[in-house]
């Protein structure tokens, strides 16, 4: 089996970013028309995966000496949650960048965006990058028990992957998993607000707030709690809504009918509890106008789970105590924004996780992978899983592993590109 070295790989992935950049705008309106993503959304996601893409000359002497975790010739199984934005590519490539051989199983949702892409990946990656269309379960199945696989990475719910512990640990597989986010964005009185403002508009919308590391729970101090909504419900409001193949088009329909349903069940325990809704709350089909929910409070289904689409939830908090404390109380730890001075840095220290994963001795909750402080969602992500280790705490993610005839768990951010390797030893 013909194997191929650093200089070769790096060189492939920069094809796929010139084949990327040629099929840009078809790209983003296969992803506007099937899975109703925006269009502006889509060309930028498209855009900020062939910038990254050039930056593994950057992480060379990281990368250069280390061998597939199986040995030559091995196989990683990637299993992507939904398919559409162009960050897939980043996965994929950073496992094929230390030497893996790739066999990619995309959502069953976009099929003919998946097809275009395994088009432009055939005639550049051959063999080495194998693309299928089996469903989930099947393909966690025979990813255990092939001995040509030697670990396996699921993007998804940890809902569906937990139930997979056992056949883990029976297989003797590594398991990275990255998984869903109820991301606390904190403002506090001294905060810029122009900054936190403008970050929450993208942060929240984006993709039509299904992102991971979408701001999900929404925490700004009492004392200027009224006057922050005020402006962000009137940027809100400003937010065209409509088909996604329209360039003015900020807001489009969502893509998946179980979050659909979720939400309007959210929205509605929140305000049989008390909170209200100060814009939107109206849902089309899967369009799902832009919405505010005020006063929610964290017993609520809006604060407890991820909320996958454009819905605000929002609480004022009194003291830094408070919204640490507040911001801790929930199963995911993916990523933490906090916007302000000496109390939102001492509020960051405290949700920060460890730099790198680490073995626990169970899910630990209550720490985030990235907290940003007084920065862009944009700017706090750039290299995410390339040169920047991305990944959480609690249910968010976490790698099931067994060392040494013991099996452990690691939480915290990683680069899929180590974890799939070791260092190599001739």
């Amino acid at each position: 089996m013909k194997t191929i070295n650093f200089d070769d790989r790096l060189r492939k992935i920069g094809e796929l970013g010139e084949a990327l950049s040629t099929n840009q705008e078809r790209m983003a309106l296969q992803a506007a028309r099937e899975i109703k993503f925006t269009l502006k959304d889509s060309r930028l996601e498209v855009k900020n995966t062939i910038q990254r893409l050039g930056m593994y000359e950057g992480v060379r002497s990281k990368l250069e000496g280390r061998a597939p975790l199986g040995g030559e010739g091995s196989t990683v199984a990637l299993m992507l949650s939904y398919n559409g934005s162009a960050w897939l590519n980043i996965a994929i490539t950073s496992i094929f960048a230390v030497g893996n051989r790739v066999l990619v199983k995309f959502s069953s949702k976009g099929s003919e965006l998946s097809k275009l892409t395994e088009s432009i990946y055939k005639p550049i990656f051959g063999d080495q990058v194998q693309f299928t269309r089996i469903g989930g379960r099947q393909f966690m199945e025979k990813s255990l028990k092939d001995p040509n696989i030697s670990s396996v990475v699921v993007f998804g719910s940890d809902t569906t992957v937990l139930p997979y512990e056992k056949a883990v640990r029976k297989s003797g597989k590594k398991m990275i998993f990255e998984g869903p986010g109820q991301d606390p964005f904190i403002v506090f009185p001294d905060a810029d607000i122009e900054l936190a403002l403008s970050d929450l508009m993208v942060s929240k919308f984006l993709n039509n707030g299904q992102a991971c590391i979408a701001a999900k729970r929404i925490f700004v101090h009492r004392s200027i709690y009224d006057s922050f909504l005020r402006e962000f419900r009137a940027r809100t409001s400003r937010l065209a809504v409509g088909d996604p193949e329209n360039e003015a088009t900020d807001i489009s329909p969502v893509i998946s009918d179980a979050a659909v349903s979720r939400i309007k069940f959210q929205l509605k325990e929140a305000v049989e509890k008390g909170a209200r809704t100060i814009l939107g709350g109206r849902i089309e089909g899967n369009l799902i106008y832009p919405t505010i929910v005020r006063d929610a409070t964290d017993d609520m289904l809006g604060m407890r789970e991820e909320v996958f689409g454009p819905v605000a939830f929002t609480a004022p908090f009194d003291t830094k105590e408070e919204v640490i404390r507040r911001a801790r109380d929930n199963k995911y730890g993916l990523r933490a924004a906090v916007f302000g001075g000496k109390e939102a840095e001492e509020t960051a220290q405290a949700l920060i996780g460890e730099e790198y994963c680490h073995p626990v001795p169970s899910y630990t909750f209550g720490k985030f992978g990235t907290v940003a402080l007084n920065e862009t969602r944009s700017s706090s992500w750039v290299g995410a899983f390339i040169t920047k280790p991305v990944g959480g705490y609690g249910l968010s993610g976490w790698i099931w592993e067994t060392v040494g005839g013991k099996f452990q768990i690691k939480q915290g951010p990683k680069l899929l590109s180590l974890e799939t390797s070791l260092e190599y030893r001739a």
